[in-house]
Order: structure tokens, then sequence, then C-alpha cells
């Protein structure tokens, strides 16, 4: 185990958990379409899923609390003239949802109040929707709501364009026109911004509301399909695809600078599934669920890089799968994610990802506030160019039974890692390094360093030092002003007594010091810096009418807290000089001490094959100690 290093991370051992039968969603029609969708999406009260059905198309919806075996008539969602390829949840309203057909159009539904599937002896009544946009001339492949601005649906179709909706008027507003099918898009955390990936294998960043795409760059290269997400509030978005060997690869990408994933294509493995990606923006992790198989893999984003942490095996393959909304998760059982997998297209797995910890209470390290259910702005004022995130609740007064707390909007998570140093305004940095102070060195740890590296370390100290003088003496010659400011001339009680004080600690370094302390002889001086002379020529101020200011300007630079910290590095270093020089000077009297013993010991040895061995043995010795002695010497 020498030699090895654990990444630290408190989601390192997150374990996936399968549900028994018995509290999966049981008897289920899900639709057997081609169509590379989900198939099946969640939010904390109910899950909706694309039904097979004859007679137009349809999709069910199921209350999350009803598990078990559901009964053979349910209640549909129909009003399509075909099959559905795609639904959404609202993010803010948590009883509407978006369906897209192969009729060309998208619908707007909303779940009846005490809607169940479980009547009692009684007809069971389809809902039909209450808002049809129509504006495609081919079928509606995708549909996705706006994560920041209410009422705001992006909708893709077969005639190569995304069509950005306001749902209470029913028209579309923005068109953004493509070269190829659509088959993957993502809106940012603002919702500003949109990202699509392609047929012609492109990956475009839209800026939505100029109608332009900011990027067009090489995406995967392979021939099937592939999925994008935006990572949440940074500017960072990630992708899954093939290359044109049909392996499956995930990509990073910087969209400020996105012609190439960071790092080039991470391959995952040769399966052929399409691989779909899922990002938590709270723990800053990425999961990735392959069609075809039963495996669900989770990474962690940190210092502009995936780190793997885990994977979820099943040997029941799945067709669609969608993630539960983090405000819906069970924070009793440190459940951090929560998903819902389709199983040989008659049922529902949920799967818990949890966090093994002993503790009984609120694990607050684990569960950073996440996204709520209040819109940042109206979709009028999102038309209109504005910009914002959503606020944020606190998972903990869920956990205590309470109403959601808010959070400001522009709270960041401890666990997110900057993607990158953003350049901070001149004028900021100025008023920074105007504020700061010069702090003193820190204390000395480890082995003593040479007289070299001393020796250089003092004149990089004192030509500092000389360069900062001459530029306050710069400065002091362009900056004239009407007004002189005179400082607080230094009373005499307390120089002396920071003089006395001075001396005081000498002594005590001395005595602490005792018999170890060996002064050096005054044929090696260490050169002082030319402190003073430049402190004084630096500090005289230009001539005025005023007497006074010229004693008084004088004790302004005596008292002047960054010369005297630079005085006091250039004290501590020169008083560490002196104790490595005694203690070389120790250690050259020791080695030279142990060379006269040898040549003594050489002297006394017998004659003979052995003598002439030892001989040599003790010339090296001595010959080797020779040549350190000279390193020392000089």
């Amino acid at each position: 185990m020498s030699g090895r290093f654990v990444r630290s991370s408190k989601y390192r051992h997150v374990f996936g958990r399968p549900t028994k039968k018995e509290q999966c969603y049981d008897n289920i029609r899900i639709s057997k379409n081609a169509w590379d969708t989900n198939l099946v999406k969640a939010n904390p009260h109910y899950i909706s899923v694309t039904w097979e059905a004859s007679g137009g198309g349809s999709f069910a919806v199921i209350p999350i609390n009803e598990k078990g075996r559901l009964p053979d008539q349910l209640p549909l969602f129909r009003g399509h003239t075909a099959v559905v390829l795609d639904i959404d949840w609202n993010p803010f309203n948590d009883s509407l949802i978006a369906s897209g057909s192969d009729d060309g159009k998208a619908f707007i539904w909303k779940v009846p109040e005490g809607f169940t599937l479980r009547t009692e002896g009684e007809e069971p009544a389809d809902v039909a929707p209450v808002a049809k946009l129509v504006g495609h001339s081919r079928k509606v492949g995708h549909v996705l709501f706006n994560p920041a601005a209410e009422n705001i649906l992006a909708t893709s179709s077969g005639d190569y364009t995304v069509k950005i909706w306001d749902v209470e008027s029913g028209a579309p507003r923005l068109t953004l026109k493509h070269t190829d099918i659509v088959q993957s898009l993502s809106w940012s955390a603002n919702g500003s911004l949109l990202v699509t990936t392609s047929r012609d294998k492109k990956l475009r960043i839209w800026d939505v509301r100029q109608e332009k795409a900011a990027h067009v760059v090489p995406g995967h290269t392979g021939a099937k399909n592939s999925r994008v997400t935006w990572m949440g509030e940074h500017d960072r978005i990630a992708t899954t695809g093939f290359s044109r060997m049909s392996d499956r690869q995930l990509g990073l990408w910087d969209i400020r600078d996105p012609k190439e994933p960071m790092g080039g294509f991470e391959m995952l493995d040769s399966i052929s599934g399409v691989c779909m990606p899922f990002w938590d923006d709270s723990t800053q992790c990425l999961y990735l669920a392959g069609k075809g198989d039963g495996n669900i893999r989770y990474f962690e984003y940190a210092q502009d890089k995936f780190e793997f942490l885990s994977e979820y095996k099943s040997a029941d393959p799945q067709r669609g799968v969608a993630f539960l909304p983090k405000r819906g998760i069970n924070t009793h059982e440190n459940e951090v994610m929560r998903a819902f997998k389709t199983v040989n297209d008659s049922y529902i797995e949920p799967i818990s990802f949890i966090v093994p910890r002993r503790a009984e209470v609120f694990q607050d390290d684990i569960y950073p506030p996440v996204a709520g259910s209040k819109p940042a702005m109206s979709s009028r004022e999102w038309f209109d160019g504005k910009e914002g995130l959503p606020a944020k609740i606190d998972l903990g007064s869920i956990y205590a039974g309470e109403e959601p707390t808010e959070i400001p909007a522009e709270y960041q998570s401890a666990s997110k890692v900057p993607a990158s140093p953003r350049q901070r305004s001149p004028v900021k940095q100025e008023t920074e390094s105007a504020k700061e102070a010069p702090k003193p060195s820190p204390s000395f740890r480890g082995p003593p360093p040479s007289m070299k590296e001393q020796t250089s370390s003092i004149a990089n100290l004192a030509s500092k030092f000389a360069d900062k003088d001459e530029a306050g003496s710069d400065d002091g010659d362009e900056d004239t002003s009407s007004f002189e400011e005179v400082s607080k001339p230094v009373d005499r009680s307390e120089r002396n007594a920071s003089k006395t004080e001075d001396k005081s600690e000498g002594a005590v370094l001395l005595k602490g010091l005792g018999a170890s302390f060996v002064p050096l002889a005054p044929a090696t001086p260490v050169p002082a810096p030319a402190a003073p002379p430049s402190q004084s020529t630096s500090a005289q101020p230009k001539p005025t009418t005023s007497p006074s200011a010229a004693p008084a300007s004088s004790s302004s630079a005596s008292a002047n807290p960054p010369i005297q910290s630079y005085l006091q590095e250039i004290k501590s270093l020169l008083e560490k000089q002196n104790l490595t020089m005694s203690a070389q000077s120790d250690k050259i009297t020791q080695l030279s001490a142990e060379v006269d013993t040898l040549k003594t010991t050489l002297g006394s040895q017998p004659s003979g094959n052995s003598r002439g061995q030892v001989e040599t043995e003790k010339d090296e010795r001595i010959r080797m100690l020779e040549r350190e002695l000279e390193k020392l010497r000089a």
C-alpha cells in the first residue's frame, strides 16, 4: 500500500441501493418507440412515463407514493394523434407537464388535484391538455423547460429548428435554426444560454435571445447519438457520445473556448448503447446511465476534471432513466440522489444513492442548498433580457419537517471548485494591495539554508527595500497637493521604551542560546543593507513655508510600519545567519578532529595485505572528508 494516494471526498463511498420488487412501480406498459429520449421523468410528487397505446399517443402520470402493482386500467393523458416522444415537468409547478409528439405539436397538461390511480369501481377518466403549442412542421422530439424563468419552454423538431415558447401566450417567440436533427439540448443555470448536439456531429452554444450560435464546434465523431448537459452554475458542459471506432466517450468543455474538450475525450467502454448524463449541481457529481446495460457510473467534478467515484451495477438493463430533483430526496437516510430506471418495459425501479454514515442528525456537509421551486423571473422579464438564478432552499428545514427556508441565489456551495481564475478589475486590485500590509516572514522550519542562499536572500531583500524607497520618493515628487498631511510626532518615551524592549529581546535570545552560541570571527562580516540612507532620502519632504514640516515628516518616516517590518525581517535573517554559521563552524571542527583521528589510526595499523586494504579505505575516507571541509570553508 506504500505510495498510494486516496483523494479525499465526502462522496467517495456513495453506493446505489436497489428497491425490492414489491416497492417498485409494476404493471406498466412503456412505449417501445425507437426515438432516443429518457422515456421517464420525475418530480417530488409524480413520475411520468411514455405509454404504449393504440389510437394515438399518450403518457401516464403515477403519484410517487403509489407503489406496488398498478391497476390494469389507468387514467392516461391523451390528446396527441401520434406517439409521444418526450415529456418534461415544470421546475416551478409540480402539476404542470409538457409533451412533444410525432404529430408535430407540443401540449401543456395539468395534473388534477387529488389525482390517484386507484379508483374504486369507477371508470378512470383520461386527462386533456390545457394548452397546445403549434408551430413545428415535423415531429417534436424534445421538450425542456427553462430552469430560471417561469413558463419558458424549448422544443426541438425534425424541421431542424429549436423554438422558444411563451407558454402563457402559446406562441413561439424565438427560433434557433440548425442544419440537421437535434439530438439533445440543455439550458444554462440562469436560463440565458442553450447548448445543443445534432446529427451533423456539431456542438452549438446559443445566445438564445439573440437567436445566434455563439460557438459551433465539432463534437463526438461517432455515427450514433450524442448527449449534452450543462453543469449547473459552472461555465462548463459535459457531453457523451461515440468515437469513430464506436467507443463510448465523455467530454468536458469550456464554453469560453470550446474548440476541443478539456484534456481530450475520455473513453468509457465499448458498449453500443447511448450514455445518458445527469448533473447534480449541489454535490458536483455527474451520473452516467447507459441504455441497454444496467450500470450507472458517477463521477465527481474537481479541478477541471471528472474523478471516478464508483459504479452501480445491475443485471437488469434499462431503456430510460430519470433523476429526482434534490428537494425530493430522503435526507433522513443520507440519500444524496434518487434515480428511476425502467426494467423490461414493464416496471420502474427506484435506486437510492446513499452516503454511508451512522449519525442520526442532519448532515449539513453533504447537503448544500439546492434549487427551490420559485422562479427568478417571469417570462416577460426573461424576453426583456433579465438574467438571474432562482432562490435556493435549505434541506435542513425539510429534514426538520418545516417549510423550506430560502437562501439568496448568490450563495455558492463550499464544495464547488472555481473552474478557472477570473481576472479581477484593476481598480479592485489596487485597492486591495493598498490595504494589505507586509506580513513578517514565517518562522523557519526544516534544515538550515546554506550560506549562498542566506546571502542571496539578504541581497534580494535589500534591493527590494531600495526599489521601494526609490518608488516612494518618485511618488512623493509626483503627488503634489495643496494640503500637506503632517503625522503626529512620536513620543520620546515610547521610542525609548521600544529601544529598551529590542535590547531585552536580544539579551534573552543570547541567554537562550547558551554555550552552543559561537560568535563569528571579525574576518567574515555580513554586509548590512543600505536601508537608513535610502530611508532618510525617501522621507525627505519638499521645502515648504512651515518650519516644523521637516521634523514632522522625518518622525512620520520613522514610524512608517512597512519600513519597520522590513528592518525587522533583515534583523531576523541576520540572527538566523549567525546561528547557521556557528553550526557550520562546529561541524568543521568536528570533521577536522575526525580526519586527525583517522590519520593517527592509519599510522598504527599492522603490515600486510589487510593493512593495505585498510589504508585504501582510510585514504578514501580522508579525501572525502577533506572535500567536505573545503566546501564548508568556501
